[in-house]
């Protein structure tokens, strides 16, 4: 007789799977390493690699694991100091993962990253291949933001974002996002009744649902709204997602019925519009009238100069803008033809009567991906469903 089949097989049945743990699954609430549960990890992921399927390890716990060596009580609040902790955590913490999976005969490697590495197409590119070749090469990744150098400019936030963008970035077939919390509740199971959601299939599903941040006297940054946040954005890639607890990282990478499944809502897209949604960082803005909106809205058409009536930013040819309505919504994101400073002698002019070097179009629809609503300048991993 046949295994009966998991409840969710689209997990159980992933061959390469991203996942994310927090600081607060690994450290100590003083800070310090806790190797006990680092290892309890560990065995499962040494488990899964044995499987036969492929893993690549978004592991918090740097700046948490640096506090108790350098004495420091609580979460540094100055970014210097918090750099500082995480260049001795960082080493501490990989090591003892290294000591950890020798004992399953994988060998790991190190991959740190900041935003600008994931914003900038090029390094987008890089990272990919570097993320690719170690899986080749049988080395299980283990990915963490580059806390000693990430000014408060470049940083991710949060190790939930970082996942989901790394998801994409490895190609992987799940992502399971792990914490000290079970999953998503319709309540806050600490001060009344609740009910753990099992699966959530669209936004709407979560509209009458307050979720907690991160506890302001704890070693993580994340909480459950940006853990939810990086599930959109992979579930909108077309990557199925576990929100769940540590102790249940087995159960879930199993395919069994714990925690929070987010199913895919959406296709996978080409590794370019996903850069452009979710990993681009605006260089500017170009404002369009009603016609043109409707035009890259509604038809998908290219931009073309007629549509144009101002620029905001000091941008570059092909760099990435948002293209605003006139009443402030974001439209899309899109590569610009020109720099910032030719924009002025183009505005509302029709192709024919422009220089033959200004008719090709200010930015084509194959360089667009179109934005379901406003999305911060900046922000590296925001939410939005074109």
């Amino acid at each position: 007789m046949s295994a009966p089949l998991a409840p969710r097989p689209a997990i159980a049945g992933a061959r390469r799977v991203v996942v994310k743990v927090g600081s607060s699954s690994l450290t100590t609430l003083p800070g310090g390493l806790d190797a006990e549960r680092l290892t309890a990890l560990v065995d499962v992921l040494g488990a899964v690699r044995a499987a036969g399927r492929e893993v690549v390890l978004v592991s918090s716990g740097a700046i948490a694991a640096g506090l108790a060596p350098l004495q420091i009580t609580g979460r540094p609040r100055d970014l210097a100091t918090a750099q500082a902790a995480a260049s001795v955590g960082q080493l501490r913490l990989v090591q003892t993962y290294a000591d950890a999976f020798a004992r399953h005969d994988v060998i790991i490697g190190q991959v740190l990253l900041t935003a600008d590495d994931l914003t900038r197409r090029s390094h987008y590119r890089n990272a990919h291949r570097t993320v690719e070749r170690l899986l080749a090469l049988g080395v299980l990744p283990i990915v963490n933001e580059n806390d000693t150098v990430a000014t408060e400019e470049i940083r991710f936030g949060d190790n939930d974002r970082l996942a989901a963008l790394v998801a994409h970035v490895a190609r992987a077939d799940a992502l399971v996002l792990l914490s000290d919390v079970d999953g998503v509740y319709d309540g806050d199971p600490r001060t009344g009744p609740a009910a753990l959601l099992d699966t959530v299939h669209e936004p709407a599903d979560l509209a009458s649902v307050t979720l907690g941040t991160a506890k302001r006297n704890g070693v993580g940054t994340g909480g459950m709204a940006t853990k939810v946040e990086a599930a959109f954005i992979a579930a909108h890639a077309g990557v199925p997602v576990v929100v769940t607890s540590t102790p249940q990282a087995a159960a879930a990478l199993a395919g069994e019925q714990v925690g929070t499944m987010f199913a895919p809502m959406g296709r996978r897209p080409s590794a370019r519009q996903f850069w452009l949604r979710y990993a681009s960082r605006p260089r500017g803005r170009l404002l369009l009238d009603d016609g043109a909106v409707r035009a890259v809205r509604e038809r998908h058409a290219s931009l073309l100069a007629a549509g144009i009536t101002g620029v905001a930013g000091d941008f570059l040819a092909d760099d990435p803008v948002e293209l605003v309505a006139p009443d402030g919504s974001v439209v899309a994101r899109g590569l610009v033809a020109y720099d910032a400073r030719e924009m002025p002698q183009l505005f509302g002019r029709k192709s024919g009567d422009l220089p033959p070097e200004y008719r090709r179009e200010v930015v084509h629809r194959d360089e667009m991906v179109l934005i379901g609503r406003p999305v911060a300048a900046g922000s590296a991993g925001a939410v939005a469903a074109g």
